[in-house]
């Protein structure tokens, strides 16, 4: 018999996460059964088995992508000299879901924001994805508090400022506008840094 590649494995599997994901974000999660992920897929059931043994797999490793990928690109952002600001940054780490997850639903509406609510609102009532996204929040926490850190060294933050408090506040307008775009349509890029970048110039003195 003859052995199937690395390569071959991971691209099989990523089919699987990415046409689960369009049936997620296309129907809800609940109204989404296996038989509708298997013929997105077009593959058997066995096929598709063979990686995950259900929705709940399946949509917990969707999550644990999208966490991973928001981590590593503020880990790299929090290297460069000098660190983008969140005008910048914010915009930017949404271009990266949408370069790196690029897929639309027929509308040509592009689907993660919408699959992002569905993780949210499984996320209260699934255990497992729940364990899931506290694990990927931390360490996005941990992330952001290294970007604000890396202020604080470039002379931008106020050396008394609580970095794990601003991380929270960072996640949050990540996640409102990513909100905003499932429910009422896109966000320009340039509507997102234009909105970070006023509230950053709030004058506390006035």
């Amino acid at each position: 018999m003859a052995r199937v590649s690395q390569q071959h494995l991971d691209a099989r599997r990523r089919q699987i996460l990415d046409g689960a994901a369009v049936c997620f974000a296309r129907n809800g999660f609940h109204a989404t059964s296996m038989q509708d992920v298997l013929k997105e897929v077009d593959l058997s059931a066995g096929a598709v088995y063979r990686y995950f043994s259900g929705k709940e797999e399946l949509i917990a490793a969707i999550a644990s992508e999208v966490l991973e990928t928001v981590r590593g690109t503020l880990e790299q952002a929090a290297g460069e000299s000098p660190p983008p600001t969140p005008d910048v940054l914010v915009p930017r780490a949404l271009a990266t879901m949408r370069e790196l997850r690029p897929a639309t639903l027929d509308t040509g509406e592009w689907l993660f924001p919408r699959l992002m609510i569905q993780v949210w609102t499984e996320s209260t009532r699934n255990p497992q994805l729940t364990a899931v996204l506290a694990d990927g929040y931390a360490k996005i926490r941990t992330a952001w508090s290294g970007m604000a850190q890396s202020y604080k060294d470039a002379g931008l933050l106020p050396e008394g400022a609580d970095v794990d408090a601003m991380a929270r506040a960072m996640i949050a307008l990540v996640q409102g506008f990513a909100a905003q775009m499932a429910l009422f349509g896109d966000i320009p890029p340039q509507t997102l840094a234009d909105g970070t970048r006023a509230l950053m110039a709030i004058d506390r003195a006035t």
